[in-house]
Protein backbone atom coordinates (compact mmCIF):
# COMPACT_ATOMS: atom_id res chain seq x y z
CA UNK A 1 0.00 0.00 0.00
CA UNK A 2 1.23 3.54 -1.21
CA UNK A 3 0.33 6.70 0.85
CA UNK A 4 0.08 9.63 -1.63
CA UNK A 5 -0.45 13.51 -1.05
CA UNK A 6 -1.57 15.36 -4.18
CA UNK A 7 -0.99 19.12 -4.02
CA UNK A 8 -1.00 21.99 -6.27
CA UNK A 9 -0.72 25.72 -7.02
CA UNK A 10 1.53 26.78 -4.26
CA UNK A 11 2.29 29.87 -6.13
CA UNK A 12 5.94 29.80 -3.64
CA UNK A 13 4.06 29.00 -0.42
CA UNK A 14 4.83 26.17 1.09
CA UNK A 15 2.70 26.31 4.28
CA UNK A 16 3.69 24.61 6.99
CA UNK A 17 0.86 22.67 7.91
CA UNK A 18 1.37 20.78 5.12
CA UNK A 19 3.91 18.81 6.44
CA UNK A 20 1.92 17.92 9.27
CA UNK A 21 -0.84 16.51 7.36
CA UNK A 22 1.32 14.66 4.99
CA UNK A 23 3.71 13.20 7.34
CA UNK A 24 2.70 9.89 7.07
CA UNK A 25 2.54 9.87 3.25
CA UNK A 26 5.17 7.61 1.36
CA UNK A 27 5.01 10.39 -1.83
CA UNK A 28 3.92 13.31 -2.34
CA UNK A 29 2.63 14.66 -5.61
CA UNK A 30 2.33 17.98 -7.37
CA UNK A 31 1.04 19.14 -9.81
CA UNK A 32 2.01 22.23 -11.01
CA UNK A 33 2.90 26.41 -10.08
CA UNK A 34 5.35 25.27 -7.60
CA UNK A 35 6.01 29.22 -7.73
CA UNK A 36 9.44 28.42 -6.84
CA UNK A 37 12.16 26.19 -6.30
CA UNK A 38 12.42 26.99 -2.92
CA UNK A 39 9.00 25.26 -2.55
CA UNK A 40 10.11 21.84 -4.60
CA UNK A 41 13.57 21.48 -2.43
CA UNK A 42 11.36 21.42 0.51
CA UNK A 43 8.84 19.52 -0.41
CA UNK A 44 11.85 17.01 -1.77
CA UNK A 45 14.16 17.44 1.43
CA UNK A 46 10.62 15.98 2.87
CA UNK A 47 9.60 13.05 0.78
CA UNK A 48 9.73 11.89 -2.16
CA UNK A 49 7.95 13.91 -4.99
CA UNK A 50 6.46 13.28 -8.15
CA UNK A 51 5.30 16.64 -10.16
CA UNK A 52 4.93 18.78 -13.41
CA UNK A 53 5.22 22.30 -13.96
CA UNK A 54 2.68 24.60 -14.19
CA UNK A 55 2.09 27.27 -16.06
CA UNK A 56 3.68 30.67 -14.48
CA UNK A 57 6.49 28.31 -13.50
CA UNK A 58 10.18 29.35 -14.38
CA UNK A 59 12.75 27.32 -16.69
CA UNK A 60 14.42 26.07 -13.35
CA UNK A 61 11.21 24.57 -12.17
CA UNK A 62 10.79 23.00 -15.96
CA UNK A 63 13.96 21.76 -16.18
CA UNK A 64 13.49 19.09 -13.44
CA UNK A 65 9.22 18.44 -13.71
CA UNK A 66 7.58 17.88 -17.09
CA UNK A 67 4.70 19.09 -18.55
CA UNK A 68 3.09 15.41 -18.18
CA UNK A 69 4.25 12.78 -16.05
CA UNK A 70 2.93 9.64 -16.88
CA UNK A 71 3.57 6.24 -14.53
CA UNK A 72 2.93 3.06 -12.51
CA UNK A 73 1.74 3.32 -9.23
CA UNK A 74 0.98 -0.43 -7.93
CA UNK A 75 -0.86 -1.52 -10.09
CA UNK A 76 -3.15 2.04 -11.33
CA UNK A 77 -1.60 3.98 -14.22
CA UNK A 78 -1.50 7.64 -12.89
CA UNK A 79 -0.54 10.69 -15.16
CA UNK A 80 -0.34 14.05 -13.85
CA UNK A 81 -0.39 17.49 -15.86
CA UNK A 82 -0.88 20.61 -14.70
CA UNK A 83 -3.72 21.70 -17.00
CA UNK A 84 -5.93 18.78 -17.51
CA UNK A 85 -9.64 19.81 -17.58
CA UNK A 86 -12.22 17.48 -16.52
CA UNK A 87 -14.69 14.97 -17.37
CA UNK A 88 -16.37 15.82 -20.37
CA UNK A 89 -13.93 19.29 -20.99
CA UNK A 90 -10.63 17.97 -20.68
CA UNK A 91 -8.26 19.96 -22.14
CA UNK A 92 -6.91 20.02 -26.20
CA UNK A 93 -3.76 19.10 -25.03
CA UNK A 94 -4.41 15.73 -23.22
CA UNK A 95 -7.76 14.44 -25.24
CA UNK A 96 -6.39 12.59 -27.86
CA UNK A 97 -3.94 10.76 -25.64
CA UNK A 98 -6.92 10.42 -22.69
CA UNK A 99 -9.29 9.39 -25.18
CA UNK A 100 -7.34 6.61 -26.68
CA UNK A 101 -5.32 5.49 -23.76
CA UNK A 102 -6.68 6.68 -20.70
CA UNK A 103 -5.49 6.39 -17.50
CA UNK A 104 -7.03 5.04 -13.94
CA UNK A 105 -5.86 7.87 -12.45
CA UNK A 106 -5.77 11.50 -13.87
CA UNK A 107 -4.76 14.58 -11.49
CA UNK A 108 -4.67 17.77 -12.92
CA UNK A 109 -4.48 21.56 -11.18
CA UNK A 110 -4.75 24.80 -12.56
CA UNK A 111 -8.22 25.81 -12.10
CA UNK A 112 -7.76 26.14 -8.13
CA UNK A 113 -11.14 24.39 -7.84
CA UNK A 114 -11.34 20.97 -5.76
CA UNK A 115 -12.72 17.98 -7.46
CA UNK A 116 -12.95 14.44 -7.37
CA UNK A 117 -15.07 13.06 -10.38
CA UNK A 118 -15.61 9.19 -11.72
CA UNK A 119 -15.70 9.56 -15.73
CA UNK A 120 -17.65 6.85 -16.28
CA UNK A 121 -17.37 6.80 -20.04
CA UNK A 122 -13.14 6.21 -20.03
CA UNK A 123 -13.39 4.78 -16.51
CA UNK A 124 -10.96 7.05 -14.82
CA UNK A 125 -10.79 9.10 -11.44
CA UNK A 126 -10.24 12.48 -11.81
CA UNK A 127 -8.30 14.57 -9.24
CA UNK A 128 -8.21 18.63 -8.75
CA UNK A 129 -6.39 18.77 -5.45
CA UNK A 130 -7.43 22.89 -5.66
CA UNK A 131 -5.04 24.79 -4.55
CA UNK A 132 -2.76 24.76 -1.64
CA UNK A 133 -1.55 28.41 -1.76
CA UNK A 134 -3.06 31.36 -1.08
CA UNK A 135 -2.79 33.29 -4.58
CA UNK A 136 -5.73 32.99 -6.58
CA UNK A 137 -9.79 33.38 -6.24
CA UNK A 138 -10.26 30.33 -3.89
CA UNK A 139 -11.56 31.03 -0.46
CA UNK A 140 -9.93 27.61 1.05
CA UNK A 141 -6.24 26.22 0.62
CA UNK A 142 -6.69 22.23 -0.04
CA UNK A 143 -4.90 19.26 -0.18
CA UNK A 144 -5.81 15.43 -1.26
CA UNK A 145 -4.46 12.47 0.60
CA UNK A 146 -5.12 9.10 -0.16
CA UNK A 147 -4.27 5.36 -0.64
CA UNK A 148 -2.86 2.98 -3.82
CA UNK A 149 -3.45 -0.66 -2.83
CA UNK A 150 -2.79 -2.70 -5.80
CA UNK A 151 -5.41 -1.54 -8.04
CA UNK A 152 -7.52 0.08 -5.52
CA UNK A 153 -7.79 3.42 -4.74
CA UNK A 154 -8.80 4.26 -1.19
CA UNK A 155 -9.55 6.22 1.50
CA UNK A 156 -8.98 9.51 -0.08
CA UNK A 157 -9.40 12.78 2.35
CA UNK A 158 -9.80 16.10 1.78
CA UNK A 159 -7.60 18.46 3.52
CA UNK A 160 -8.95 22.42 4.42
CA UNK A 161 -5.99 24.14 5.41
CA UNK A 162 -8.36 26.83 6.62
CA UNK A 163 -10.06 30.61 4.78
CA UNK A 164 -6.98 32.00 2.87
CA UNK A 165 -8.20 35.60 3.89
Amino acid sequence: MTTIGIISDTHGLLDERIFKHFKDVDEIWHVGDWGSMEVANKLQAFKPVRGVHGNIDGQDIRMIFPKHLRFTCEDVDVWLTHIGGYPGRYDANVKPEIFNNPPKLFVCGHSHILKVQYDKALDLLHINPGAAGTHGFHQVQTLIRFEIDGSEIQNLEVIELSPKF
